[in-house]
């Protein structure tokens, strides 16, 4: 069986090891010095083994958001300066990131030396995971180690992007953080008990909702609770409540209720008027509910009994969440009872899930008491939650290259009313929301994305639009462009589908004016392109394909294409029950293959992904996706169905 390979597997002697590391530190806002180190301190292990051991460490990190440009107050200049000081060995700080600057310093290392690049943020290309900025920042190097898990969740040049060019291993932080929370996720010791706080419930359903099949119990703190205690009809005041999410909450308490999960709610809160220190306040009883014009700012003395009782025969805690308005000493009694109990829990496994959760065991000192204090708060709770982690996905597998990631993606086309596009997103959180073997993704009708965006954000599924029009804006009736789609978190957007060209009469050259208006918004196009029946019976399938792709692609460069997913979708084989052999559907793919390698070269062609669409249904999925050119699915008719499910699963075995 294939295992990723560590550090300890690496040859580090006389190798330029570029280290993405997660410097992402306060500093001080008068003098810029680094006011908290923690997270610089965490990555001493990996830089001392690299160094030891006689490699060359080039460090890259991003510090703050400083959006795309060059500004000095987010300049890690002063970070090196603490780095230095902590490792206690000269570290060369560089004012750029890639360049011919960079270059020279990297040429005049010697085994064992340090070297901390400028913030990798200061280029737009990072965070848009540019393939040529990723090949300028990987030149320099030999090999990459991924130190950073706070930015395990995102899919950037530095820590994904690099990974197309090197060999990428987990620094020893990293490689702990998957092994701490993959166990809780793959294989927890019981009791589990799981305890959730923070301000709102849509932050958590994602966590939530895979929790519930593996938690014996989950404990509710934070302001999260009065969305739950309203549900239950309960008075919470002026307390935060997320209207929206009452009904959610009802679901999730049933669903609860149906898996045998112990769902734990405060039975007693701390009440104030305001939420500042020195502000009256009061524990109230919930049975006899929040007062109007008070708010619950933290669990209450009978609820950390309570809590207290339910962590005592715990074998594995995960913590991800405060009890309260823990930063003002008032309203932070809860979440230090909690931190001190689960500092107590000798015999169990306590995992603290990074963010607030981190900063609270910090504060009361008790770091060094639990078992593992999470460095990612965005990462750790969307590694709970069971979504796929590109900065994980990444690393380097033992015994040869990684294949191309399989997708399976629904077109609903014009079905499923907003209401019925929402319910039935519902029910695909629940039952595939987890899986991270294969994307996932759906496309709702344009009035329905908002609704299906605000279900599926907090799982592992992605969600794009059917169609868009390549102007940014201007008198063009009916139609949406790429540049609205930023507010809903759209990756995707088809183009090309052949219902497009063959209802619409959209041109190839239109075509090809949409891809490059999708790639200009920082999204992905899935590139349709297929034959008639008239076509293939003529012997023209190829010459239609070639028409197709060229004109689609005129003006695309290399590193546009690396961005592009395409879909091969025989128009004799859509919604016609007739499905293309898998013979005939990997001759047309490997067909494209072949142009695309005529095109660009054989390395892109090989790792262009092709999707297969026409009336894929789960008995006949099998067969196709068992094809080497054939990497997915675009599903129409079954997509709108339960079956769906059942081809993810399909896909996932192969995977």
């Amino acid at each position: 069986m294939s295992k990723t390979l560590t550090l300890k597997d690496i040859d580090l002697a006389g190798k330029r090891v570029l280290v993405r590391v997660d410097f992402n530190v306060p500093l001080d806002k008068e003098t810029g010095e680094v006011s908290d180190d923690t997270r610089i301190v965490a990555a001493l292990p990996t830089i001392n083994e690299i160094i030891e051991r006689g490699g060359k460490a080039i460090l890259v990190s991003h510090l703050g958001r400083p959006k795309g440009k060059r500004d000095p107050k987010y300049s890690l200049e002063k970070v090196a300066e603490r780095l230095q000081s902590l490792i206690g060995k000269p570290v060369t700080f560089v004012p750029d990131c890639i360049g011919e600057e960079v270059e020279k310093a990297v040429s005049k290392m010697n085994n064992g030396d340090i070297l901390l690049l400028e913030n990798v943020r200061f280029y737009s290309e990072e965070e848009k995971n540019d393939p040529d900025f990723s090949r300028r920042l990987s030149s320099i190097a030999d090999i990459h180690v991924n130190d950073a898990f706070g930015t395990a969740h995102r899919s950037h040049a530095s820590n994904v992007g690099v990974a197309r060019y090197l060999t990428s291993v987990p620094g020893f932080l990293m490689q702990k953080e998957i092994e701490m929370l993959g166990m809780a996720i793959e294989n927890p010791e019981h009791p589990y008990v799981v305890i959730l706080g923070g301000a709102k419930v849509s932050d958590k359903i994602g966590v939530i909702t895979n929790l519930l099949e593996k938690a014996d119990r989950i404990l509710i703190g934070g302001a999260m609770m009065f969305t739950f205690l309203k549900a239950q009809g309960k008075s919470v005041g002026d307390s935060l409540v997320e209207e929206d999410k009452i009904d959610l909450a009802r679901e999730i308490l049933q669903k609860a209720r149906e898996k045998n999960v112990e769902f734990v709610l405060p039975v007693d809160t701390v009440i104030a008027k305001e939420i500042a220190a020195g502000s009256e306040s009061k524990v109230v009883d919930l049975e006899e509910g929040v007062p109007a014009g008070w708010k619950g700012l933290d669990i209450g003395p009978s609820t950390i009994e309570l809590f207290n009782k339910k962590l005592s025969d715990a074998k594995t805690v995960v913590w991800n969440g405060p009890m309260g308005v823990f930063e003002i000493d008032d309203f932070a009694k809860g979440t230090e009872s909690i931190a001190r109990t689960l500092a107590s829990l000798n015999d169990a496994v306590t995992i603290i899930g990074g963010g607030d959760s981190a900063a609270a065991i910090n504060k009361f000192g008790l770091a060094e008491k639990v078992s593992h204090v999470s460095t990612g708060g965005g990462a750790s709770l969307e590694m709970l939650e069971g979504k796929e982690m590109p900065g994980i996905k990444s690393l380097s597998i033992e015994g040869g290259k990684k294949k191309r990631r399989l997708m399976v993606a629904g077109n609903w086309k014009m079905n499923k009313s907003p209401n019925e596009a929402r319910m039935f997103a519902g029910f695909l959180a629940s039952s595939i929301g987890n899986e991270n073997a294969v994307d996932v993704v759906v496309f709702p009708t344009s009035l329905s994305v908002a609704g299906v965006a605000d279900i599926l954000k907090d799982t592992s599924i992605k969600f794009g639009v059917q169609n868009i029009y390549p102007a940014d804006s201007g008198a063009f009736t009916g139609e949406i462009s790429a540049s609205m789609l930023s507010d809903l978190a759209v990756e995707y957007v088809l183009v090309g589908h052949s219902e497009r060209r063959h209802i619409f009469g959209e041109t190839c050259e239109l075509t090809g004016e949409k891809i490059k208006s999708v790639l200009k918004h920082g999204l992905t196009p899935i590139f349709c392109v297929g034959e008639t029946l008239e076509e293939r019976e003529a012997g023209r399938m190829k010459e239609v394909l070639e028409t197709q792709i060229r004109k689609g692609f005129s003006g695309l460069g290399k590193s546009d294409l690396e961005r592009i997913i395409i879909a091969y979708e025989p128009v004799w084989a859509i919604g016609t029950g007739v499905v293309a052999s898998p013979e005939q559907a990997d001759e047309a793919m490997k067909f494209i293959r072949d142009l695309i390698a005529s095109l660009y070269g054989v390395d892109l062609s090989e790792s262009v992904r092709i999707l297969y669409g026409g009336s894929i249904k789960p008995e006949n999925f099998e067969s196709l996706i068992s094809m080497e050119n054939i990497d997915g699915g675009l599903v129409g008719g079954a997509s709108l169905q339960e079956s769906f499910v059942q081809l993810v699963a399909i896909a996932e075995s192969h995977a």
